[in-house]
């Protein structure tokens, strides 16, 4: 089976689901990864930090073991600035040529804008016309972007599956480690005692130790 994460920023798909993706790999299943943004020069970041991004990326996807990553390098934080039309493209293109049966994308009303424009884009390039192959789309929750958006009706994220990470709770901390500066400890949302503590509430609803919460929006079978 083909599984594909796409996440707007790199430490997404890991926060989102990184137990997921180890089991998909456990099982043999070929998992590949796109990034829809990348920092550069061009938009102010130092030349240290564009490096070293792209380091993590490697080291990260080594880890998993993807069988390919794709980054689109559209500008971080300004995907809502960008033509839909171009977003729209480049995603199908990607999907069309890695035929993934199965797709997970972040929450449609996360706080980061990047985040709802990725769903958006990703919905429209997987209809069934455009994406025969995609059986199943799941949104996975963000800790501080999904968490943080506004509570009001119907916009609240509400699993209705689960995924037992128990025996990878070790390992998806290990790989947030890897994103240098984006866990802190204490009351920070991405401390891994946070990142935990979510995974132990979510397990705690799947009787499981650790779990990942998925909203699941479509499947055929």
């Amino acid at each position: 089976m083909n599984v594909l994460v796409v996440s707007p920023h790199p430490d997404d798909e890991t926060l989102g689901c990184a137990g997921t993706l180890l089991k998909h790999k456990a099982k043999r299943d070929r998992i590949y990864w796109l990034i829809m943004t990348n920092v550069s020069e061009a938009e102010g970041y130092p030349k240290e930090r564009v490096v070293s991004r792209q380091r993590e990326i490697d080291a990260v996807a080594k880890k998993y073991g993807f069988s390919k990553v794709i980054k689109l390098d559209f500008h971080t934080t300004k995907l809502d600035m960008m033509a839909r039309s171009g977003l729209v493209k480049a995603v199908h293109g990607a999907i069309s040529a890695l035929a993934p049966d199965w797709v997970y994308i972040p929450y449609c009303y996360d706080v980061h804008s990047d985040h709802r424009i990725t769903f958006g884009v990703v919905q429209s390039a997987v209809k069934l016309f455009r994406a025969p192959s995609v059986k199943k789309i799941l949104m996975y929750e963000v800790i501080s972007e999904t968490d943080f958006c506004l509570p009001v009706k119907g916009r609240g994220f509400l699993p209705n599956s689960y995924s037992d990470i128990s025996k990878y709770m070790n390992k998806k901390i290990g790989i947030m480690r890897v994103y240098k500066g984006e866990m802190r400890r204490g009351s920070f949302p991405r401390s891994a005692k946070n990142i935990e503590a979510l995974a132990a509430f979510r397990g705690a609803s799947a009787g499981a130790k650790h779990a990942e919460a998925f909203m699941v929006l479509k499947e055929v079978w």
